[in-house]
């Protein structure tokens, strides 16, 4: 399911929407609360969420638990925490730049 004009996302939204089964987009989201994240991590498929530019420590906690691909490639800062709760996703976790390199340094000795 694709919401790529979805600028803002209530927590209760995002509970429904972690219940929709198979690939959910919301590209269009800038900020994501870590309630929101937690919300979103029990969506079982693949989940984009490009239109992040951060994402605070808690909410990268949540989403290391989402099962499924998670693609968070407007990321353009991640603190060292973040990135080494996001390399225990199980899944396939799609990033750019430096906030890759970041993430990979924690992946590799997962």
């Amino acid at each position: 399911m694709s919401l790529d004009n979805l600028t803002s996302l209530s927590e209760k939204a995002a509970e429904h929407l972690a219940k929709h089964e198979g690939n959910l987009s919301l590209d269009a989201l800038a900020s994501l609360s870590d309630k929101g994240a937690e919300a979103l991590a029990k969506h079982k498929g693949g989940l984009s969420l490009d239109g992040l530019i951060s994402l605070s420590e808690k909410a990268a906690e949540a989403l290391s638990k989402h099962k499924g691909d998670l693609s968070l490639n407007g990321l353009t800062s991640l603190s060292e925490k973040a990135a080494e709760a996001l390399a225990r996703h199980q899944g396939f976790v799609s990033l750019n730049g430096k906030v890759k390199k970041t993430f990979d340094k924690y992946k590799q000795s997962n």
